[in-house]
């Protein structure tokens, strides 16, 4: 239960920063089509997600408690496309090269059918 009160708290967290940073970004760049803000928390939350997890695992100075707390609570809040990037980075390290191809290719490929799919479904 104690996991999963980390994991919840640092969701909550993660989950009002994005919403903060996303709506600054997209306001910074209000002309723009382009959704900014999503791209802005994604491309940061791989940059930390990748950072604090070659920290904890290169390091050894992460709890167990703190690693959950902020990388699955906070940076999965924050947004879980930082997730789908180390998980792919990890299997490309392991030299697990097809594994890694698909994982982009079926993450991304049915990630876009599915919002389509949201789309049209909510438009019926």
């Amino acid at each position: 239960m104690g996991q999963i009160m980390l994991v919840g708290l640092g969701g909550f967290i993660g989950s009002g920063l994005r919403f903060a940073l996303s709506g600054w970004a997209q306001r910074l760049f209000q002309h723009s089509q382009f959704p900014v803000g999503t791209l802005t928390v994604n491309v940061l939350g791989c940059l930390l997600i990748g950072f604090l997890g070659g920290l904890a695992e290169q390091r050894q100075i992460m709890e167990a408690g703190l690693r959950l707390f902020l990388l699955v609570g906070v940076l999965g809040g924050f947004t879980t496309f930082s997730t789908f990037a180390y998980e792919s980075l990890s299997l490309a390290q392991d030299a697990q090269y097809f594994k890694m191809m698909f994982n982009v290719m079926l993450q991304v490929g049915v990630g876009f059918s599915a919002a389509w799919l949201g789309l049209v479904m909510a438009r019926v």
